[in-house]
């Protein structure tokens, strides 16, 4: 048992040499110049030219026979066209119907809803966020190190993961799946486990504020991201306040999460895998699992993007926990949770692994929850251009293309089927407010509408939805700081570009809907320190 009366302390027993200190704040300033001066300068996340001077963006759009590409809207001028309500749906008469197979049957049966969501699904996959090829090579994981702590009294164990990928394809490129997980000590059956997107590294803070001018925040045009880490084009979100560069875990300086707290208090263990260990958030494509899967080679138009990726990593996590019950955690109760980008893979994993049991989906805006086809804040056009593209599949592209022509109104899926596709399992979508720093650029109501919109598919499979009359283009959004709905749920949070504010209502609702032992009591004494 460990007695150390400090709260937050942890004993390690390494089993392989990991980093293990927590560097001052002169060294840890002194390490974080020289990464930005080695990684972001030297290859800004939004520069075109990828690996060894190779202009990924523009071999997709020479795949594709794309001449050119509308320009995405500037984050740092939200007012105008293209920011307001008046002028947002136009595009609405184009939409598809969540309940209508593509030959014009109505599915009115929940014995249907497979054959259309298989439908729904293709079209993803073909168009949107891309597949997941047949060959991706095996993950074998092993427990790096073994860490006993306590959080508020309660005692607890945290694994560090690292699932290495079989690169006997390609042995120039070598993928190291990052992950951990903790749970209370003394278990004596499984618990519910909620994984983060994030968490590790110096990489970029979830939610950051993007320096000005768009490449890599250090100026030039074009819709990249500082080192801050921003959602997308500059000056479009407000800094999320979770400990600086790196967010949380090693790196982030800002203590334990409170919501891990929450989550042993209330039954649940909580979990992190590390995105770009899985494929960096860039357009270097023949890195990474896309680059090892594909031996290096550039992508094909309905190849997979960062955002598969990413859920391909989370579901590996899911595999590693079916296959080590000794582990304690529930393999059919695990939730995800991501913010900005990482809202967008959580939606995305939630919709495309049938194995994750709920999904809190925080301000995740155009590529996540929100319309496509809602001209409001972040475009398809900002997805399309050389910052972000490398999210989606690369036929997305055409979506922003002026020559040849084609917008989000010819889109064979919006967002609202995305949603569809977790029903019937619990999906919370969280938002803040503009004027605590969720911009108008991840567009709330945006995800309102499309939720509205599944509601039918939630309540086909004998589920609850939101609970409004049902019509989105009239239904007005609830007061902020209410939660409504049942197994699909809403709550615009008093807060900015965060889920924090949202983790104890997500806790309570979840309760409802994905059962957990009691969890253990914390401390009085230690939780008011």
């Amino acid at each position: 048992m460990n007695t150390n009366p400090d709260p937050t302390a942890r004993t390690t027993r390494k089993l392989r040499p990991v980093i293990n200190a927590k560097p001052n704040g002169r060294l840890a300033i002194a390490i974080l110049s020289g990464l930005i001066a080695t990684s972001t300068l030297a290859q800004p996340p939004g520069s075109p030219a990828g690996t060894n001077g190779f202009n990924d963006h523009q071999n997709m759009m020479d795949q594709l026979g794309i001449k050119t590409l509308r320009p995405g809207k500037n984050g740092q001028k939200q007012e105008g066209p293209g920011f307001d309500e008046a002028t947002a749906n136009a595009w609405m008469n184009t939409l598809p119907d969540v309940l209508t197979m593509k030959n014009g049957t109505k599915v009115t049966k929940a014995r249907q809803w497979p054959a259309r969501r298989a439908e729904i699904k293709e079209d993803f996959e073909s168009e949107v966020y891309g597949r997941i090829p047949a060959n991706v090579p095996k993950v074998t994981w092993a427990v790096t190190a073994i860490t006993h702590g306590t959080n508020s009294g309660i005692h607890t164990i945290t694994r560090t993961l690292v699932g290495h990928v079989d690169n006997s394809g390609d042995t120039n490129i070598t993928v190291d799946i990052q992950a951990s997980f903790t749970v209370p000590e003394g278990l004596t059956r499984p618990i519910p486990m909620m994984v983060e997107f994030g968490g590790f590294g110096f990489g970029p803070p979830r939610g950051g504020r993007a320096g000005p001018g768009g490449l890599g925040g250090f100026g030039g045009p074009g819709a990249g991201r500082g080192f801050g880490g921003g959602t997308n084009a500059a000056g479009t979100n407000a800094f999320a306040r979770r400990g600086g560069f790196g967010g949380r875990g090693f790196g982030g300086f800002g203590g334990e999460p409170g919501w891990h707290l929450q989550a042993l208090t209330n039954g649940w263990g909580y979990g992190s895998i590390n995105p770009g260990s899985i494929q960096g958030d860039n357009n270097r494509l023949t890195s990474g699992i896309i680059g090892l899967t594909n031996k290096g080679k550039p992508r094909k138009p309905d190849d997979w993007g960062a955002l598969r990726a990413w859920q391909w990593g989370v579901s590996r996590l899911i595999d590693y926990f079916e296959t080590n019950k000794n582990m304690m955690v529930d393999a059919k109760k695990v939730g995800i949770e991501g913010l900005s980008r990482y809202g967008k893979a959580a939606i995305v994993t939630e919709a495309f692994e049938p194995r994750i049991a709920v999904g809190l989906i925080g301000s995740s805006g155009e590529g996540g929850a929100k319309l496509h086809r809602h001209d409001f804040g972040e475009s398809v056009e900002n997805l399309t251009g050389a910052g972000e593209y490398h999210w989606m599949a690369g036929n997305f592209l055409k979506y922003g293309a002026s020559d040849p022509m084609k917008t989000a109104a010819d889109l064979p899926v919006d967002s609202h089927e995305l949603i569809a596709m977790c029903a019937p399992r619990p999906c919370f979508i969280s938002y803040g407010v503009v004027e605590k720093g969720d911009a108008k650029w991840v567009d709330a109501h945006g995800s309102f509408m499309a939720a509205v919109l599944a509601g039918p598919v939630y309540r086909l499979l004998g589920k609850k939805d939101l609970g409004t009359p049902g019509n989105f283009l009239t239904d007005p959004m609830p007061p902020v700081g209410t939660l409504i709905g049942g197994d699909l749920a809403w709550r615009q949070h008093e807060g900015g570009h965060d889920v924090t504010p949202n983790w104890p209502s997500f806790f309570k609702w979840v309760k409802d809907y994905v059962p957990a032992p009691p969890g253990p009591m914390a401390s009085v004494d230690s939780a008011a320190k």
